[in-house]
């Protein structure tokens, strides 16, 4: 039997290993420009000094940032550990750029008005959501009907960012917006039954598992895509979830007509989302459960900002 292309043996087995689609994506980008940038000589036959080579390459010439940096070295470990299964040797020592620690971009609560003024219809409620509970993009374009409790006002995000589930407050404010939204599922959800319709995209697990639950209206997503693809594998018509892009686009418009100025951005809201609730007092524990960060220390970094503690201290200028 022959024997798998690098690349396909990397996506098997991100797909074992449970990574991300966006991982796998990124990982494969990067492998496939560590064996280019060494005329696709086999990563067998490199080692460190190619690995330092190529690294420094991406950050004095290309100029790339300490993340994509340590992005592309995560890529190439994952190569050699878990696909080639060669222990790493010199290669695990190699040293990771040191991140440069930013202060996030945030919106004060008049700013983010003035920005929503200029939204409507579904781009305005995403981009509420976005602020009002704390979501990442991803997590916004990807929730389900099922994941809205409007009589306990909570969504829960599945499988986000880590692959873990939790949950976040529904604003109020929304809930209209909401119920109108999944009306217009229903609409939608009742069209593509009548059609050929092979129902929503799921995780292959739980396809195998509920064959019937991709026709459910549970599952449909609650911001679908304008119009169903073709599923590349069985060419199946099924509905997937709205482009990120469209909601990018939607809000770097709203911000520029709206006069703020800031350079901000969709996951610019989820940032002011955090720092406000630690400015009304909120304990930064129960803030870094909302936003789903593991490490505490990603929680830290808006304590940066807020305008409560240090900030609140009287400039001697200030003094009568």
């Amino acid at each position: 039997m022959k024997k798998p292309r690098l690349l396909d043996q990397v996506r098997t087995t991100a797909a074992l290993r449970h990574l991300s689609a966006r991982t796998a994506e990124a990982y494969t980008y990067w492998i496939k420009r560590f064996i280019l940038f060494h005329n696709k000589k086999h990563p067998l036959e490199m080692g460190t000094p190619q690995i330092h080579t190529f690294l420094s390459y991406l950050a004095q010439e290309l100029g790339v940032s300490a993340s994509t940096q340590n992005q592309a070295l995560n890529a190439i470990a994952f190569l050699y550990q878990q696909v080639l299964q060669r222990t790493m040797g010199d290669i695990g020592t190699l040293p990771r750029a040191k991140r440069p620690k930013h202060i996030p971009v945030v919106f004060s609560p008049s700013e983010v008005q003035k920005i929503l003024s200029k939204l409507a219809g579904t781009e305005l409620l995403m981009t509420s959501l976005l602020y009002g509970s704390g979501l990442r993009l991803t997590e916004c374009v990807s929730l389900r009907v099922k994941d809205i409790d409007l009589d306990r006002r909570t969504i829960t995000v599945r499988q986000g960012k880590g692959e873990k589930d939790r949950t976040t407050m529904l604003p109020r404010n929304c809930i209209p917006a909401i119920q109108h939204q999944v009306e217009t599922v229903q609409l939608i959800h009742r069209r593509d039954l009548l059609e050929n319709y092979a129902g929503t995209t799921l995780p292959k697990s739980l396809e195998r598992k509920y064959p019937s639950a991709a026709k459910e209206l549970a599952w449909q997503y609650l911001f679908p895509a304008s119009r169903r693809t073709a599923d590349p594998a069985t060419g199946l018509q099924r509905r997937h979830h709205i482009d990120e892009s469209a909601l990018q686009r939607a809000v770097k418009t709203a911000i520029r007509r709206s006069g703020v100025p800031k350079n901000g951005s969709c996951h610019t809201f989820r940032h002011s989302f955090a720092t406000s609730l630690l400015e009304q007092g909120y304990d930064i524990r129960t803030v870094q459960e909302l936003l789903g960060h593991n490490d505490l220390r990603s929680t830290m970094i808006y304590t940066h900002v807020i305008t409560k503690g240090r900030l609140a201290v009287r400039s001697p200028l200030d003094e009568p």
